[in-house]
């Protein structure tokens, strides 16, 4: 998918020049199997490694999306979501924009935002004219992430007939035209807070030809108006795939039944895993622009032809996710702070609630108030990757989820093309620390990240769980 999640909060603009450097991958095509009509991939399929160079790239509140070759300074922190919501601004803001774009044509692109503003109070911004009084849109097409030369540029106003309230957010839709002779771009989007002259920044790659279903299809609400731009839905859900000219065609899906395994240490130096055969549980057909529900969990993909590689991945949850309620469930977020011993005691009891409780009163002496506050803590964070990072697994499961819940968001993040390296001050007694995610190929998802992992992150690492284990951070 071409979704470019995620947070960008208040950005001071400062351009500078940067070098880059260019990586290739391949990837394996997958053949169908013929065994029933049954479709067996692998769960991360894998492409060759280029070498890694330490390049200083953009820095940008929404680790999920790249930018051309300038440089940002950031006000508060980010990382991949939300600036937090317990925090109060002292004037309108954009703590977040989540970006997408479905190819019209050859010709031009339609291009989808969903923007989260907040008020001086902390308040979202619920009002389209108070949006369109407060802040201004524009954008600038590069050729590439390092090349600085301008194809096009454009500005957006946001009145009623583009910009529309949904939940907490709200969604702005614009179209981009075709710079001559290109067949792509990377838009960089500036939302302007007028008042303060405060930045907010997303960029997105986009491809006018259209190679992938992803370019021209995605998940839409039921009304087929408003995307939904995340790669989760709940089993009551009704949604809708389709294109802009909402044209009607079948969709072939697959349904895996599969538990994805959870991050590992960032420690953990050895050799990932081979990667696995997904055995399909079921599958079922859609057609596009008619809206459908998917009323058991797992893991769906869908695909033009049976015979195509990539597609669309969608994670059916239960209705609580991104939030976890479920006892059983609560237990295995906890690994990134707990024991091999903690986690064999919580995944065999009998009774998941009682256990939970016990594990986390264990760890705070007894103090009930303590507990309350670090176990809300905790899950509010896991929460949050849940929303900001799910890919074809749970976003806690993810690299980039784990950090987030033990560290919090970065500082700031640092991109190019095929990596984010997001910079965190002042941790457990050292001045900066950085963690590099690398891109790699997957079949179900454009953003599936892999974290870089050192054993020197240790001396950071543990201090930090043991703050989550005395119950320091309550926030």
């Amino acid at each position: 998918m071409c979704m470019r999640t995620y947070l960008v909060l208040l950005i001071a603009l400062c351009i500078a020049a940067c070098s880059s450097s260019k990586k290739t991958s391949s990837t394996a095509r997958q053949s169908p199997t013929a065994s029933s009509g049954s479709r067996q991939i692998t769960a991360n399929q894998q492409a060759q490694n280029s070498p890694s160079v330490q390049v200083q790239r953009p820095l940008n509140a929404d680790p999920n999306s790249t930018r051309p070759a300038v440089t940002f300074r950031q006000n508060a922190p980010d990382g991949s979501a939300p600036a937090s919501t317990s925090s109060v601004v002292s004037t309108y803001a954009i703590t977040a924009i989540k970006g997408k774009f479905l190819a019209v044509d050859s010709t031009a692109a339609r291009v989808y935002l969903n923007i989260y503003a907040r008020t001086p109070d902390g308040n979202p911004v619920r009002s389209v004219g108070d949006f369109g009084t407060r802040f201004l849109v524009n954008y600038v097409l590069y050729p590439d992430y390092n090349n600085r030369e301008r194809l096009g540029y454009g500005n957006v106003q946001a009145t009623a007939e583009n910009l529309s309230v949904q939940g907490d957010h709200l969604v702005l839709t614009y179209e981009v035209k075709r710079p001559k002779d290109a067949i792509g771009a990377v838009m960089l989007t500036e939302i302007t807070e007028v008042n303060s002259g405060k930045k907010a920044l997303n960029d997105l790659q986009l491809r006018f030809r259209a190679p992938r279903i992803t370019d021209r299809y995605t998940l839409f609400e039921a009304d087929g108006k408003t995307p939904r731009l995340r790669n989760f839905v709940s089993r009551t859900d009704t949604v809708v795939i389709r294109d802009v000219a909402g044209t009607s065609r079948q969709l072939y899906g697959f349904r895996y039944k599969h538990e994805f395994d959870a991050a590992s240490s960032p420690m953990n130096t050895a050799n990932r895993p081979a990667a696995r055969t997904l055995a399909v549980d079921s599958t079922l057909t859609v057609t596009t622009n008619q809206p459908f529900q998917l009323p058991k969990e797992g893991l769906y993909f869908f695909l033009e032809d049976t015979t195509d590689t990539y597609g669309i991945g969608l994670m059916v949850t239960d209705n609580r996710f991104p939030k976890l309620t479920r006892p059983e469930r609560l237990v295995k977020p906890v690994m990134y702070v707990s024991t091999s011993t903690e986690m064999n005691e919580l995944n065999g009891s009998s009774d998941a609630k009682k256990a939970f409780d016990k594990y986390w009163l264990g760890l705070m002496s007894g103090n009930e108030e303590v507990a309350r506050k670090a176990i809300r803590a905790y899950f509010n964070r896991v929460e949050e990757a849940n929303n900001l990072f799910t890919t074809y697994k749970e976003g806690w499961k993810t690299d980039k989820g784990m950090i987030y819940i033990v560290l919090g968001p970065p500082d700031r993040v640092q991109r190019s093309r095929d990596r984010e390296v997001w910079v965190y001050n002042r941790r457990a007694n050292v001045s900066e620390i950085n963690f590099t995610f690398n891109r790699k190929p997957n079949q179900f998802v454009d953003d599936h990240y892999e974290l870089v992992r050192y054993a020197e992150y240790q001396p950071i690492w543990y201090p930090i769980v043991e703050a989550w284990r005395t119950g320091a951070i309550r926030e």
